[in-house]
């Protein structure tokens, strides 16, 4: 990908215009509108276009390991962010989607909100689609939790298992894994699924308390 290309795939995402503000037009950064953060930062050193890129701690070595020509943040966090070298050597599918990844995460989008949510629900646990869109921030978002879950870009990491219906019900037609998968993953964590279905009295979370500043996990 070139520098052009690179910035109008960033530009193709929704409320995002392109900036240069170091007076320098070496350094061309796209940001998200709304909150005027830079998702994407372009710039040429040692002969190659870099990609300053955010993202999740637990994704930034990850990357790193699969890419040499990804490395810590150049003049940014390193925890945070990810430098990509555009030397050829990186798939353009895994440059984008490092960017979309990036993105998402400057303008914390709904999908990742419901995502992080997920990950708050404990092993042992279940919750509903609409305590899951409430832990997200929005309970009128019930329709979205499940729309998101079905595109669940890291299964092994985002339970999506414990997510239920409002009756308790398990997915017919479980997203990853297929027909009876959800019921042996509840069951590998101590619940019981009885035709199909939880007690929400005895497995289902307690959303205040997972919301207040000293919830601990379990």
């Amino acid at each position: 990908m070139t520098r052009e290309d690179v910035l109008n795939y960033g530009l193709s995402f929704p409320d995002t215009y392109q900036e240069a503000p170091f007076h320098d037009n070496n350094w061309q950064l796209v940001r998200y509108r709304k909150n005027k953060k830079a998702f994407l930062w372009t710039y040429e050193r040692d002969g190659f276009i870099n990609l300053n890129v955010k993202v999740n701690p637990d994704k930034a070595f990850f990357w790193r390991s699969v890419y040499k020509s990804v490395v810590p943040g150049y003049h940014q966090n390193k925890d945070h962010w990810n430098t990509i070298i555009l030397d050829g050597s990186i798939p353009d599918v895994d440059v984008k989607r490092m960017i979309a990844e990036s993105y998402d995460l400057i303008s914390y989008s709904a999908a990742v909100r419901i995502y992080e949510a997920v990950k708050k629900i404990p092993s042992g646990k279940v919750a509903t689609y609409g305590q899951v869109a409430e832990l997200a921030g929005d309970k009128k978002m019930a329709r979205a939790v499940g729309n998101a879950l079905h595109k669940n870009p890291e299964p092994g990491i985002i339970p999506c298992h414990r997510v239920v219906n409002s009756k308790g019900e398990l997915a017919g037609e479980f997203a990853f894994g297929g027909p009876g998968r959800q019921a042996e993953l509840l069951k590998a964590e101590g619940i019981t699924v009885n035709c199909g279905r939880v007690d929400l009295s005895e497995y289902g979370i307690d959303v205040e308390r997972i919301m207040s500043d000293d919830y601990d996990g379990r």
